[in-house]
């Protein structure tokens, strides 16, 4: 079944002089990457609190399938949207295979007890996420690639529908950052919509189907396509600086780089 998260005209306010996003219009369908990007401050991370319902919008509205999603409850709602953070740091220690299980929260039954079958699909989970083979190690020990591949398998263990990432590789190297986005888009490929917010201009271009483009008023300044999306004038615009936008030479897909101090300030 196709499933479609939209923000409608949504505005949110942290407080009454600090505007964190403007009339923003933006849609996770299944099937499809997308990636939110923009400068600092723009309210990437807002729009996607406010896309899972952690953050309800000042105006406009967030639906899912057709439905106001304020109108699902918590349990409900973590059935169809999972959410990953840019951080997270258990409190205490936990085995790889714990951390996947606390995917099944949603599905948990009396008490928060699981059963055979939620231990199945989290061996299923921690088996699509390669990470089968960590499953006895303390997360805490793990590599940050390694921690961001168990992190995955814990919220695909949910069974969700959409997938929202908040720079799920702002603390990776670049292999371990490819590795994370092949994942994401073989994810999008088997059904998935995932969505994510990344400060990386060119592993949005080279991966993701359509993109968000916020600028520093918090409204969208461009989204679609990456190649309608990533133009020198439009992210000269959105960032406040000088951007220059080429070609990648083995991808194809618009690569992205801010202009020299001496070109800038020509």
């Amino acid at each position: 079944m196709t499933h479609l998260l939209e923000a409608r005209s949504v505005s949110h306010t942290y407080a009454a002089d600090t505007p964190a996003l403007r009339n923003v219009c933006a849609p996770v369908r299944s099937g499809a990457l997308y990636g939110i990007v923009g400068p600092n401050g723009s309210g990437k991370s807002t729009l996607l609190r406010v896309l899972c319902g952690l953050l309800h919008p000042n105006e406009g509205e967030v639906i899912i399938d057709g439905q106001p999603l304020r109108r699902f409850g918590a349990r409900e709602r973590a059935r169809l949207i999972a959410y990953l953070p840019q951080a997270v740091n258990p409190a205490f220690s936990l085995t790889v295979f714990e951390v996947a299980c606390l995917g099944r929260f949603p599905h948990a039954g009396f008490m928060g007890a699981l059963g055979a079958a939620d231990f199945e699909v989290a061996r299923r989970c921690l088996r699509d996420t390669e990470t089968e083979s960590l499953r006895d190690r303390d997360f805490l020990t793990l590599s940050g690639g390694e921690r961001q591949r168990v992190l995955l398998a814990s919220i695909l263990a949910q069974e969700p529908q959409l997938i929202l990432l908040d720079e799920p590789t702002s603390s990776l190297d670049i292999h371990h950052e490819v590795e994370v986005f092949d994942l994401l888009r073989r994810l999008a490929e088997r059904g998935y919509g995932v969505c994510v917010v990344t400060h990386d201009l060119n592993m949005a271009a080279q991966y993701c189907h359509e993109l968000v483009l916020l600028g520093l008023d918090h409204a969208v300044a461009a989204s679609g396509p990456p190649a309608a999306v990533l133009s020198e004038a439009t992210l000269s615009a959105a960032y406040g600086a000088s951007i220059r936008v080429g070609t990648h030479p083995f991808a194809g897909t618009p690569f992205v780089s801010a202009a020299a101090g001496r070109e800038s300030a020509s």
